[in-house]
C-alpha cells in the first residue's frame, strides 16, 4: 500500500524560500553572498521552484534513449587502424570515430568490421569528391550507420581556407547530397568554438548560424526538402557540469525551431567530446576527473554518441593505455553507474530547465543578430565572430589568471616538484605556421599554456 507522506506538510512557495534564506543570512546581502554569475552573464541563484515557470517545460525533441561509448582511431596504416577498430569494439567501444588526413584503402580498414552493431563517424582533414563516393558506395552496401560529417564551414572557420575554394567545395556537397539523399553526410562542428574560449550561448548561437547556412544551401538554393535526413553536431563538453547538461538539451530545443522552418527533421544527432581547453599536461591525472564529469554531462544532456578524449592526449601520441582508460571511463558510467537506465534524468530538475531557457533564450538573440548581419559565413568573413569569441576568451582568461577560475594542480595547488619537460611526446602549445589564408582562423588555445611553458622554462 502506498502512503503519501508528505500529505500533511503544506506546499512551500519560491517567496517563502527566499524569505527563509534572508532570515538565516542575518543581514548579509542576497545577491552578493549566494549569486553568482556565469562567463555567460547568468544569475545563479542557490534556489529554483516550480513558481520560477508559467507552465510546464517543453519536452526536449530528439532525445536519445540510448548512448553510444565510442573510440577515436587515426587513419595512417590502415592494416593497424583496422586492428585498433577491431579491439576496441572487442573491448566495449559501440562506435568508432575515424580520423585521416588523406584518403586510403576502405576495404582495408574495414576487414572484418561488425557494421551491423558498430556505428561509423568519419572526421577528415580533407575533401575528396570521388573517394567519398567510393566510400559511401562500399559502405551502403555493407548497411553500415555512418556520420560523415563533412563541414566545409567547419573547416573555413578552423583552417582559415577552404578545401579547395568556395565554388568547388560546394559542388562536391552538391554531388554527394544528389547522390545519397538519405545519408547523414553534413555536420557542424561546434567544438571549434568551445576550444578557442566561446561560452555556451556563443557555441549556441553559432552552431544554429553554422547549420542555417547548411539548411538555407540545400533546401532553397538546392530545392531539398528531404525530412528525414538528421544533422550531425560535434560538441566539446567543458567542466562547467549543470550548464554543459542545458546546453546540449538547449541545443536541440533550438535545433529543432530552425528545422521546422525548413520542413526538415527536427531532430539533430550529438557526438559529444570533452574540451581540450581546461586540460593539463602538469598534474595530468586530474584530467580524468575532468573528462569524467564532462562525459557525464554529455550523457545526462542528451548526446547520441560520447567519444572521450584520454588524459595524457595532449603530451602523449595515442597509445593503448591512455585509449583503454579513456573508453574504461564510459564503460564504468554506463554499466556500473547505471547512466544508461533513464535515458533523460534532467528532466523536470528546476534548475537545469531553467539553464536551457535561458541559454536557448540568449544564443537566439545572438543568432538574429548574426542573420541581421549577412549570416554566419559573412561574419567570419569580416572578423565579427572571431572578435566575439576573442573577447569571451579573454575573459576566460582573466578568470584562470586571477584564480576565480580553478584547474587544480595548475593554478592551484600545483606540485612545484612535478616535472613534464622529458615526458612530452607532442608539442602541446598553440603551432604557428605562418600562410596565407582566406581568413582569420579560430584558433584553439588552452587556458594554462603561459603557466604551463613558464614551468617548462624553469625545469
Amino acid at each position: 500500500m502506498s502512503t503519501n507522506l508528505f500529505k500533511d506538510f503544506e506546499s512551500v512557495s519560491a517567496k517563502q524560500w527566499k524569505q527563509k534564506i534572508q532570515m538565516d543570512l542575518k543581514g548579509a546581502d542576497y545577491n552578493d553572498t549566494l549569486v553568482w554569475q556565469s562567463l555567460e552573464g547568468i544569475d545563479v541563484r542557490p534556489t529554483y521552484h516550480a513558481d520560477d515557470f508559467e507552465s510546464t517545460p517543453p519536452t526536449i525533441p530528439g532525445h536519445p534513449k540510448s548512448w553510444n561509448i565510442a573510440q577515436h582511431v587515426f587513419i595512417d596504416d590502415e592494416t593497424i587502424a583496422n586492428q585498433l577498430a577491431l579491439d576496441a569494439i572487442h573491448r566495449g567501444a559501440e562506435a568508432i570515430v575515424f580520423t585521416a588526413e588523406a584518403p586510403f584503402s576502405i576495404q582495408s580498414v574495414f576487414k572484418d568490421f561488425p557494421f551491423g552493431a558498430t556505428s561509423i563517424y568519419f572526421q577528415f582533414d580533407f575533401l575528396d569528391k570521388e573517394f567519398l563516393l567510393k566510400s559511401i558506395s562500399y559502405l551502403t552496401e555493407k548497411k553500415a550507420t555512418v556520420f560523415y560529417n563533412v563541414d566545409v564551414l567547419g573547416n573555413l572557420a578552423k583552417t582559415g581556407n577552404w578545401y579547395h575554394n568556395l565554388q568547388q567545395d560546394h559542388e562536391i556537397l552538391n554531388a554527394l547530397q544528389q547522390a545519397y539523399p538519405q545519408e547523414n553526410l553534413i555536420s557542424v562542428d561546434t567544438s571549434v568554438y568551445q576550444n578557442a574560449g566561446a561560452n555556451s550561448v556563443q557555441q549556441l548561437a553559432y552552431a544554429l548560424a553554422h547549420a542555417n547556412e547548411y539548411l538555407n544551401h540545400f533546401c532553397h538554393a538546392g530545392g531539398d526538402k528531404n525530412t528525414s535526413r538528421s544533422m550531425t553536431f560535434k560538441t566539446a563538453t567543458g567542466s562547467n557540469y549543470f550548464f554543459e547538461i542545458a546546453k546540449i538539451r538547449a541545443l536541440r530545443l533550438l535545433y529543432a525551431t530552425l528545422a521546422s522552418e525548413y520542413n526538415v527533421s527536427e531532430t539533430c544527432h550529438v557526438l559529444a567530446t570533452p574540451s581540450k581547453r581546461n586540460k593539463t599536461i602538469y598534474d595530468y591525472n586530474v584530467n580524468m576527473l575532468r573528462t569524467t564529469t564532462e562525459t557525464m554531462s554529455a550523457v545526462l544532456g542528451g548526446a547520441n554518441t560520447v567519444c572521450n578524449l584520454p588524459y595524457d592526449a595532449l603530451y602523449h601520441k595515442s597509445n593503448e593505455f591512455g585509449e583503454r582508460i579513456s573508453r574504461n571511463q564510459l564503460l564504468i558510467l554506463k554499466h556500473e553507474s547505471y547512466f544508461d537506465t533513464v535515458c533523460n534524468p534532467a528532466d523536470g530538475s528546476y534548475y537545469i530547465e531553467t539553464l536551457t531557457q535561458q541559454l536557448a533564450e540568449k544564443a537566439l538573440e545572438i543568432f538574429k543578430s548574426i542573420e541581421k548581419g549577412g549570416g554566419l559565413l559573412a561574419q567570419l568573413k569580416d572578423g565579427t565572430l572571431q572578435k566575439k569569441i576573442k573577447e569571451s576568451a579573454t575573459k576566460e582568461q582573466d578568470w584562470f589568471d586571477q584564480g576565480k577560475l580553478v584547474l587544480v594542480g595548475t593554478n592551484k595547488y600545483p606540485n612545484d616538484i612535478d616535472t613534464m619537460k622529458n615526458d612530452l611526446e607532442l608539442y602541446p602549445f598553440i603551432k604557428t605556421n605562418p600562410r596565407k589564408t582566406e581568413i582569420e582562423p579560430i584558433v584553439a588555445k588552452r587556458l594554462s599554456e603561459k603557466v604551463e611553458q613558464e614551468r617548462l622554462d624553469h625545469e
